[in-house]
This record gives structure tokens, C-alpha cells and sequence, in this order.
């Protein structure tokens, strides 16, 4: 059924959040929260080279330590060959991710796990580390991703030959795989062009900086059964990565998802889990691990950083008739950058006629890389909108009138194949362009900027189960991790297909062995498709629910109809009878056929792409390079705002993320490919006072293919932030930054080379 078109009651209102109380006065439970009795502390060994081969690993010392209780390494993990994996947000191959979570002949990154013990307190297990040998045959290692792509770089596997051209290669790189996609004739294009740009841009690899570590606590019991406690953004891809990395059956394993601290994408990986059940299974006691801060950042997942090149001609007018750009996307230690759908987004936005892009998949000896919200469109979108702005300027023309006239609309084809349809580019530069602050004239020593962003969104598998209990409440379970408010939007929907107040449904995320299989929460895929399978369920709920009020009546049950939360006759020929509200059909529901449940597993597809544009204003200190932004607007379609707070948090937490990407972010390296800010005193993200109030303006523009007309909202607005400063930096400072971060000391050196 489809409610676009309807008046709804509990969508699209603002309820107190479910899970505020719990968080709010701490008693929610995160993974790091859990204990067991008898429990036993893990904690990893981790290597201090950038690149190494492990000539060996003498691990007795530690195990004669009092207190210890096992010790693991690779040879207690099975050799996987191979195998392309599936479960994941991003690419990932189950060998590669064995070697990631403990290495097998080589150290490829500091902080790349070696081996890993278990010991009854943490004091003892730092001690064990300690006693650890590891012998090392130190490797040159490469950190940049053009470095790595060069011809005399240090290879980091020998079996590694670049996918994607033609004839293959027989000699191993660094070079994973080429992407390639092209429409038109860009060369053909660019000749016919008045006017062209051009321009190389890189950025730094950033990470996701969710404030709780990862952590897990893990049961192998002597029955063989596994049961696992952990922070993620999927419990089912934590338990096919640690059947799959264990040779387990999944069946045996039962992953509880615990209160996730954030996670942006970097949550969709294992790093600790399999570990744990590793030395669960040696010692047959309960092990719990967290990371510390540190090794959140030497041994987990940033994005990526990337150089790019990039090209676009223009007619004097404004129309775009050529693109073309170059990416090269840093992978980390192990294929599966985000590099294809960095190819797909940049030009996305646009109704381009010839468009050439080639991207390269790069692996460096830095940690593996993890998703992070919209992986790979921030980066190519930087250099895009970028380029736009430089275009209008050469033009002369409104930077906002450029995007209007190449703007994608409902037929367009894109560069990567698909055809726009049910979108709402235009509508949000509509909005752009009636919104205060664009009609606003900039104040003196501003400058001002303009940058869109594209986001597929996607469906999947999802599960969801709806039951009335006894007193007529309603449990709504699914088996998606919430980390953007979906216990709120799914509750939400659930209660206006029954027609009762919000507070009446109570949305939990059920564990592995309680819910049919969902894919992982990421890629803004929750609310439509968890929320989807949770309406339907919903709807079967109101079917049975109509079945027992005509039961009850004895009347047909096309004869019953169901409003606001009661049965009632369907006129006045069904018969005249008491409505049967909800708390009186369960009551009833012994006599008229049992528990009222339904349980709908979908495979949501027609996830409506999202399109967003952020303003931006800053001023710009000379003397030092700082710069302060002063205003920010960001503009997207939401398809239909489930619950509009929620929604605009996830536009301004994913704009704040933005600034921090624009401004301070990176990692920083020492000669030794060793990192050196792995703390947030040295690693700066944004705080409040670095951060204006963000304004978010919600435009809808529905969704046919979701009951409610939702689209993910969640990836969207981290694309445009990096470009748009950068645009309003040119524009107040009259210098174009090229390099990720912006941060005073490159702002300063760009201000004093031009001022010559």
C-alpha cells in the first residue's frame, strides 16, 4: 500500500526519541559496557613497521605468563583462498580480511595485528604482549598513492595484477583494479568547447572518528556454540565474516548487537570479533576486547585519500559538453577503495553529453580502508564542484545559474549507465535559490560558496516482525542496527499503518537467532528498506486484525475496516457494532486464533537517489590562514521526512563531518610510515566552536518506490561541504586551495605564493 497521497497522523511528526532517555542519563549498554563471570581481557600485538616480512613469532614466553590463559596468531586462524565477499558495505575479500584481522607472512601497515592474548586482567595481558618475539625483515614501505603506483614502488602482495585492462598484466603492482566509464565522445566534446578548465586535486585520508571504540566480548562454548556481543553496524555481517574467517558454521554463531557509539561506515568491517572467538575457542573461557584510541586509529579503516585530475568544457553560455577526470584512490594494505562509486558520483549531478572518467584502485601501506559516509563521493565531488566554480568564474556566471542549466532531471542518462528518474535535483536548487542566505548579500570580507552532492542510496535485505501484545502495545523487531534514528522512523511507520499513537510501538533490534537475515545499516538504506518490510508486516497485522473483528462479529471480513487504531463495521449494512480498538482484539486473541504476529523479509529495490547543495560563507584571516565559517545552508530532497529532527541531525552531523574533512583532517606520517597524530588532541576534528549553527532545509520530493516516499538521507550531506568551503575560500581569498585539508599553515603559504 502507498500513503504518499494520504493524511498522515504520526509520519512526518517530531515524537521524543525512543533511545534518548537510556543515552542521556548513560544506561544504555554499549559493547564496551558488557561482562560476563570469568571473563578474560584480550588485547592485540601490533606491529611497529609500515612494511615487514614476519620471519617469525615466538609466542612461549607469554603463555607461561601467570595469568594468561591463550595466545593466538595466524596459524590458529584457517588459510582462506581467495573469495569475494558480500556482506559488507564496501568490496572486500574474505582472504584479505582474515589477513587484515592477523597477519600471515608480512606486516603491510603499523598497527596491523600479529598475534593477540587473552589473560584474567588487562595488566597481565599488556605484560604477555610484551614477552611476545617477533623477528622482522623490515621492508620499504610507500604511503602516497601515486607513489605506490609508480614503477620502482615496493610491491606490497606478490599476487596482486591489476584487474580491469586489457591484455593482463603479468607483473604484480600496487594498482588492484581500473575502473573505467564513458559516455560520448569527450574528445569530440572538448573540441567543440569555448571554454575550458582544468585542475588536480588531492585529498588525505580522514577517519571516521565515531566517539566509541570497537569492542566485543565473545562466548565459544564446549558445545561449539559462539554467542558475541558487539558495537557494529550489522550482527549479521559480524557473523558471516566470523564463521567465514573461523570455519565455523553460521548456525553455531549468535551475534547480539549491543548500543552502537557511531559509526559513519566505519563499523562495517571485523577487526576484534573473530579474534576474540579465536581465543575463546583455545582457552574456553569468555574473552572481551576494545580498542584504544590509538588503535582505532593506526589499525582501523579511514576513507580514502585520493589524487585527481580533473577537465570540463563549456560553450560561452554555460552548457557543459565535455568531462573527463583521472581518480586514484588509496586502498590501504588491501584492495576495496571506494573508488567505482567515486567514478559514478562526481558527474552524476549533471545532464552531460560526453564524459570520460578512469579510476584507479590503489593499495599502500596504510591501514585497510573502511566506508564513510558516501564512500568515494566527497572526494570526487571536491574536485568537481571545484571545477564548476572555476568555470562560472571564467564565464562570468552565477555559480548557481551554471548548476541549473546542466542540472540532471527525470530522463536523464547517466555517465554509469542507469536513467534519473523521480529525483529532485531541481527542486533543491530551486530551494537554493529562494533561500535567505543565497538572496543575502555577502558581507564584507566573505566570500561565498556553492557545491552539490549525489548519492545513489540503496535497498536490500531486510527483515522486520510486528506483535501485538497482550495489552495491545506492539513490539516491532528488525534486525538493523540503529545508528541514524531507525527505531524511531520504523516505530513511526508501524504506528500510523495501525492507526495508534507512536508510544504504542516499541521498535528493538533483535540479535542474529531472533530476526530473518538484513544486510548491514549503511549506505542510508534503513528507513526505506527495514522501513518497508516493517510496514508490511504492519499491514499483515491489520489483515488478522480485521479477520478477528468479523470472526468476533461473525460478518465477511471484506465487511471490516480498520481506522485509527479500531475495527469498525464497513457500513451500515456489515452490521451495527462496537468498534474493537486494538487492546480489546488482543485481549481477545485466544479465542480468535492465537498470537497477533507478522514477520515480512524483503528485498527492497527502486531506492531514489539523493541530491543536496550547501551554502557556505567564511571569512578568512590573512595574517594566519584561518578560517571561520560564518554561515551554512544545506539544502536536500529527503523524499518524505519521516521524522524531521532526525533528519535534519543527519544533514547537519554529516555537514559538520564535512568542515572537519575541509578544514584540519589527516593523517600525518612519519619517515618511517609510522602515524603520529593517532589521538584526537593531534587528529582535530570540528568541536562547537568551530561549527555555526547549520541550518538544514528539508525539500520533499516523494519517493514512489518506499509506502511513505522515503529516501536515504544519511550520505548526502558530507559530499558537498569540501567543495563548498573550498569554493567560498576562493572566492573571499582569491586563492584556489587544490590539497585537502585547508588548514591555516597551506592557506597562509597560498595567500604569500600569490601575493608573490
Amino acid at each position: 500500500m502507498n500513503y504518499i497521497d494520504t493524511s498522515l497522523k504520526v509520519v512526518g511528526t517530531r515524537p521524543i526519541r525512543p533511545d534518548g532517555v537510556d543515552k542521556v542519563t548513560g544506561r544504555a549498554v554499549f559493547a564496551a559496557d558488557t561482562r560476563a563471570a570469568g571473563m578474560l581481557w584480550g588485547k592485540v600485538l601490533r606491529s611497529p613497521h609500515a612494511h615487514a616480512r614476519i620471519v617469525s613469532i615466538d609466542t612461549s614466553k607469554a603463555e607461561a605468563l601467570a595469568g594468561v590463559h591463550a595466545v593466538v596468531t595466524a596459524a590458529d586462524f584457517p588459510e582462506i583462498v581467495s573469495e569475494e565477499a558480500f556482506v559488507g558495505e564496501g568490496p572486500m575479500n574474505f582472504r584479505d580480511l582474515s589477513m587484515n584481522c592477523m597477519a600471515r607472512g608480512k606486516a603491510l601497515y603499523e598497527g596491523h595485528a600479529l598475534a593477540a592474548v587473552a589473560a584474567t586482567t588487562q595488566e597481565i595481558a599488556d605484560r604477555a604482549l610484551a614477552l611476545i618475539d617477533v623477528q622482522y625483515d623490515v621492508l620499504p614501505h610507500v604511503i602516497d598513492v601515486e607513489a605506490a603506483m609508480a614503477d620502482d614502488a615496493p610491491v606490497l602482495h606478490d599476487d596482486l595484477f591489476t584487474a580491469g585492462v586489457d591484455p593482463a598484466p603479468t607483473k604484480p603492482s600496487n594498482v588492484a583494479k581500473v575502473v573505467t566509464f564513458r559516455k560520448g565522445d569527450a574528445e569530440a566534446g572538448f573540441a567543440e568547447a569555448d571554454v575550458i578548465v582544468e585542475g588536480r586535486y588531492t585529498t588525505q585520508p580522514v577517519h571516521q572518528a565515531y566517539i566509541e571504540p570497537h569492542a566485543c566480548m565473545a562466548t565459544y562454548a564446549p558445545d561449539g556454540q559462539v554467542s558475541i556481543h558487539s558495537s557494529s553496524q550489522g550482527h549479521f555481517m559480524v557473523r558471516a565474516y566470523t564463521a567465514k574467517l573461523l570455519g565455523l558454521n553460521l548456525s553455531n554463531i549468535r551475534v547480539n548487537p549491543a548500543e552502537i557509539g557511531g559509526g559513519f561506515g566505519g563499523k562495517t568491517l571485523v577487526y576484534l570479533e573473530p579474534v576474540a572467538v579465536a581465543l575463546s575457542r583455545k582457552c574456553g573461557r569468555t574473552v572481551k576486547m576494545q580498542m584504544t584510541r590509538e588503535e582505532v586509529f593506526r589499525a582501523s579503516g579511514p576513507t580514502s585519500g585520493a589524487a585527481m585530475e580533473i577537465k570540463i568544457g563549456a560553450k560561452k553560455d554555460g552548457t557543459i559538453v565535455a568531462a573527463k577526470q583521472i581518480l586514484k584512490y588509496q586502498a590501504g594494505a588491501f584492495p576495496g577503495s571506494p573508488i567505482g562509486p567515486g567514478c559514478m558520483c562526481g558527474f552524476a549531478m549533471y545532464d552531460l553529453p560526453n564524459v570520460d572518467v578512469v579510476g584507479y584502485d590503489v593499495v599502500s601501506n596504510r591501514p585497510k580502508v573502511a566506508a564513510y559516509r558516501a564512500p568515494g563521493a566527497p572526494i570526487t565531488s571536491f574536485a568537481v564542484e571545484c571545477a564548476l566554480d572555476d568555470l562560472a568564474l571564467k564565464l562570468d556566471l552565477d555559480p548557481l545559474t551554471l548548476r541549473e542549466k546542466n542540472a540532471a532531471k527525470n530522463g536523464t542518462k547517466t555517465h554509469y549507465g542507469p536513467t534519473h528518474h523521480n529525483i529532485g535535483f531541481t527542486a533543491v536548487l530551486d530551494a537554493v535559490k529562494a533561500h535567505p542566505h543565497w538572496k543575502s548579500p555577502v558581507k564584507e570580507g566573505q566570500g561565498r560558496g556553492l557545491a552539490c552532492g549525489f548519492w545513489f542510496n540503496i535497498g536490500g535485505e531486510s527483515s522486520a516482525q510486528v506483535h501485538v501484545n497482550e495489552d495491545g502495545t506492539v513490539t516491532a523487531a528488525t534486525g538493523s542496527p540503529d545508528i541514524g534514528g531507525s527505531r524511531a522512523s520504523i516505530g513511526m511507520m508501524v504506528a500510523e499503518v495501525l492507526g495508534v499513537p507512536p508510544t504504542t510501538v516499541r521498535t528493538i533490534v533483535a540479535d542474529t537467532a531472533s530476526i530473518g537475515f538484513t544486510f548491514l545499516t549503511g549506505g542510508s538504506r534503513v528507513t526505506f528498506a527495514t522501513g518497508m518490510a516493517a510496514t508490511q508486516a504492519a499491514e499483515k497485522v491489520v489483515e488478522d486484525l480485521k479477520r478477528r473483528a468479523a470472526q468476533t462479529w461473525e460478518i465477511p471480513v471484506e465487511a471490516v475496516e480498520w481506522k485509527d487504531g479500531k475495527a469498525y463495521p464497513a457500513g451500515s449494512n456489515a452490521g451495527a457494532f462496537e468498534p474493537l480498538d486494538l487492546a480489546t482484539l488482543a485481549l481477545k486473541s485466544p479465542r480468535t486464533g492465537g498470537p497477533i504476529i507478522a514477520e515480512v523479509s524483503v528485498n527492497a529495490q527502486g531506492a531514489g537517489p539523493g541530491f543536496g547543495a550547501h551554502i557556505c560563507d567564511v571569512s578568512v584571516d590573512r595574517e594566519t590562514g584561518q578560517v571561520t565559517i560564518e554561515r551554512y545552508t544545506a539544502v536536500q530532497d529527503v523524499g518524505k521526512a519521516i521524522h524531521p529532527s532526525y533528519v535534519e541531525g543527519q544533514i547537519q552531523g554529516g555537514a559538520a563531518q564535512g568542515i572537519g574533512w575541509a578544514l584540519n583532517e589527516e593523517y600525518i606520517y612519519n619517515d618511517k610510515g609510522q602515524m603520529e597524530n593517532p589521538g584526537f588532541l593531534d587528529y582535530r576534528v570540528p568541536v562547537a566552536s568551530d561549527v555555526p549553527m547549520i541550518e538544514a532545509v528539508l525539500v520533499e520530493v516523494p519517493n514512489p518506490r518506499h509506502p511513505f516516499g522515503a529516501r536515504g538521507v544519511g550520505e548526502v550531506p558530507i559530499i558537498p561541504p569540501m567543495a563548498a568551503i573550498g569554493n567560498a575560500i576562493r572566492r573571499a581569498a582569491g586563492v584556489r586551495m587544490h590539497d585537502l585539508p585547508m588548514s591555516p599553515p597551506k592557506l597562509r603559504a597560498a595567500l604569500d605564493a600569490a601575493s608573490g
